[in-house]
């Protein structure tokens, strides 16, 4: 692996970051999981302190995937390549129609493309969908990797089963499995067997301290004349022993032969239960329970996937320094656990607000110990900003909001102004109730009156302070009247004091100014991410 590698978040649509940024089989396993439901808007939630989901959404991104006119546009280019898939789009187009589905699967046939083309020879692609799309999806996959590189269909059975009306209850979702060619990687993963089964086979035990075990066939499965010898007392198999007489030998010293009463039977080999690696997995996985509401690792986002699927998926299907790639990271679950496992890693998303999010997910898990990433797509200075504002005013809100850690408190789109852009939440005493932060982000121009209206709403709100992040440069005004709402001085801090309002521009962020305010538990925000401890595989144990 390169020293000079850093891992990246891409902040952007993730078919221009995969043509414009990732090298042709440069990945080594990729994880997709596209949202797709047609009568859905997909929101990020976050839950109140008190753990309640918040009434306050942000729409992340809503559903997308309506025939329009960049639908029609993709179709046209995909269509105009020629090829296998062009034709499975035109079929599909004559069957579905223009609807919702054929856009989406139109809108995802060159990002899997693409997915295909950066994938080196010996990767594999992992597509996570619910049956609503799985089997075209599969077809689409059959068309770009060619339906000889299909490798599997994993079930993942991710909730208990529920009321439905007039049909089975749906509980799994589907994971595609592909590969680019048959020199693909490949690390088998084992499950602890069942106990029904550990009780019926392995049932035997010398008392000798090694356990429990199991009796397994001596005799060779093909004919093997050298193998054709007695064994004290016991006539060669018709096939002969699976084993020469020197491991034979070394076997019975070892006390691993069974032997059996009568000269008619085989003796039999002793297979211990402590040195059994487990059972291999299939593709029914029912054994990864989804992330359920008290979980450590739930970050309030609605389509997270548990930690521990991440980890069998990546764990098969990569090696330590490997790439993995995310185009659809979310709440930045593959990443997270990537790093864990010591591959490099590359996440997109097209919202700021879940860039911020996996940053701070990944700065609570691993602390120091994280390795060297870059943000690319986000404005670095303040005319990068100033542009941001200019092309999508809530964009750039969510991505000021990151640089004080504040989540968002609402969904701008919906409903009036309430004067609240982002909240901070902090502790500063034992009562176990949080402490309040509102945040305003003006892009435009600004003036005392903003300020004072500001001082109006910590009030309303009974918020400890408030903070004013703009664009543009205070003016002289704006600092008096910020300075007019006093200090906020908690009890527990001796005497410490904080500016009630405090004002920001995007500038002073960049430069590495913070917001004052007492920090005992600075990760009560976002919900903190469990701390990781990166795995060592070769030493077979976890860093602490």
């Amino acid at each position: 692996m390169a020293t000079t590698w850093k891992n990246r978040l891409h902040f952007g649509d993730n078919l221009v970051v995969l043509r414009d940024h990732v090298d042709d089989e440069s990945v080594d396993l990729v994880y997709l999981d596209p949202p797709f439901n047609s009568a859905a808007t997909y929101n990020v939630l976050f839950r109140e302190r008190s753990g309640e989901e918040s009434s306050a959404q942000i729409t992340a991104f809503e559903d997308t995937w309506h025939w329009g006119l960049e639908a029609e546009a993709a179709y046209h280019d995909a269509v105009t390549a020629g090829g296998r898939l062009a034709d499975l789009l035109q079929a599909f187009r004559a069957f579905l129609g223009q609807n919702d589905m054929m856009a989406y699967l139109t809108m995802m046939a060159p990002r899997l493309s693409e997915l295909q083309r950066v994938l080196k020879p010996t990767g594999s692609l992992y597509l996570h969908c619910d049956p609503t799309a799985s089997h075209y999806l599969k077809l689409v996959l059959d068309a770009i990797f060619g339906p000889g590189n299909f490798r599997g269909e994993i079930v993942w059975k991710r909730t208990t089963t529920h009321s439905d009306a007039k049909r089975w209850s749906p509980v799994a979702d589907s994971i595609l499995y592909y590969v680019k060619s048959d020199d693909f990687v490949w690390n088998p993963v084992y499950a602890d067997h069942d106990p029904e089964y550990v009780a019926g086979k392995y049932r035997h035990d010398d008392g000798d301290g090694r356990g429990s075990y199991r009796l397994d066939n001596m005799t060779s499965p093909n004919p093997r004349p050298n193998m054709m010898y007695p064994w004290k007392g016991h006539a060669s198999p018709a096939m002969g022993w699976r084993y020469s007489r020197e491991t034979m030998a070394r076997l019975d010293g070892e006390g691993r032969i069974w032997y059996p009463d009568s000269k008619d039977k085989r003796p039999q080999f002793k297979r211990y239960l402590h040195e059994s690696r487990g059972r291999i997995l299939d593709t029914i996985w029912t054994d990864i329970p989804p992330i359920n509401s008290q979980a450590q690792e739930r970050l309030g986002y609605p389509t997270q996937k548990p930690e521990a699927l991440l980890e069998r998926i990546i764990t098969a299907s990569s090696n330590e320094g490997d790439l993995v790639l995310d185009p659809f990271c979310g709440c930045g679950t593959t990443v997270s656990v990537a790093e864990k496992l010591h591959r490099r890693w590359i996440g997109v998303d097209i919202t700021h607000l879940a860039i911020s999010l996996i940053r701070h997910r990944l700065q609570t898990a691993f602390g120091p110990d994280l390795a060297p990433y870059e943000v690319l797509g986000a404005p670095t200075d303040a005319a990068g900003a100033g542009a941001l504002a200019v092309e999508d005013r809530h964009q750039f809100e969510w991505w000021a909001l990151g640089l004080v850690e504040a989540r968002p408190a609402q969904d701008k789109k919906k409903g009036a102004d309430s004067g609240v852009d982002g909240l901070i939440y902090f502790f500063d005493d034992t009562s176990g109730q949080a402490k309040k932060i509102v945040v305003q982000v003006k892009s435009g121009h600004v003036g005392a009156a903003q300020i004072r209206d500001l001082k109006g709403v910590i009030e309303r709100e009974k918020a400890s302070l408030g903070v004013f992040v703009t664009l543009e440069a205070p003016t002289g005004p704006m600092e008096k009247e910020a300075a007019s709402a006093g200090f906020y001085e908690p009890e527990h801090f001796n005497r410490k004091r904080f500016p009630r309002l405090q004002i920001f521009t995007i500038a002073d962020l960049l430069g590495g100014k913070e917001v004052q305010y007492p920090r005992v538990a600075p990760a009560a925000t976002f919900k903190a991410a469990e701390p990781q401890a990166k795995h060592d595989f070769r030493k077979g144990k976890k860093l602490l």
